[in-house]
C-alpha cells in the first residue's frame, strides 16, 4: 500500500529502519530578507501551511515571490512617500542630516506597511501564485 506522499510522486530513503522522505529544495536564486521573514512566520505561526508548501515543493518559489514583491513594494512606497513629503536631492544637498532622518523615517514606515501587507498574511497563499 502506497502512502499519499508516494502517490504524489515522492519517495523515501531507509535509514536505520526509519523511512525518511527524500525532500530536495531546488534553489535557483537566493532568498532575501523578506523571504526569510515569511518562512519564519509560516514555520512559527502557520506550521500546517508551512508543511504543505514544503511537501508540495511550493515553499521556495513562494518565498522568492514574496521577497520580490516586498522589495518592489518597498521601492515604490519609499519613492512615493519621499515625493509626497518633499524629501528631494535639494534637501539632501542643503541639509544631509535632515535628509537622512526623513529617509530613515520613510523607510521604517514603508517596511511596516510591507510586512503587514505581504509577509504577515493571515490567510493561506493560493496555489495559482
Amino acid at each position: 500500500m502506497k502512502t499519499i506522499f508516494e502517490e504524489m510522486g515522492g519517495s523515501y530513503n531507509e535509514v536505520n529502519g526509519y523511512l525518511i522522505p527524500n525532500l530536495v529544495i531546488q534553489e535557483s536564486e537566493p532568498i532575501g530578507k523578506y523571504g526569510h521573514m515569511r518562512r519564519q512566520y509560516l514555520k512559527e505561526q502557520h506550521p500546517i501551511i508551512f508543511s504543505e508548501l514544503l511537501l508540495s515543493e511550493h515553499l521556495y518559489p513562494h518565498l522568492v515571490e514574496i521577497d520580490r514583491a516586498c522589495n518592489g513594494r518597498m521601492e515604490l512606497l519609499t519613492r512615493q512617500m519621499a515625493a509626497q513629503e518633499g524629501v528631494t536631492e535639494v534637501l539632501k544637498a542643503a541639509d544631509q542630516m535632515e535628509w537622512v532622518r526623513r529617509m530613515n523615517s520613510i523607510q521604517n514606515r514603508a517596511e511596516e506597511i510591507v510586512l503587514n501587507e505581504l509577509v504577515y498574511l493571515e490567510e493561506a497563499p493560493d496555489d495559482d501564485t
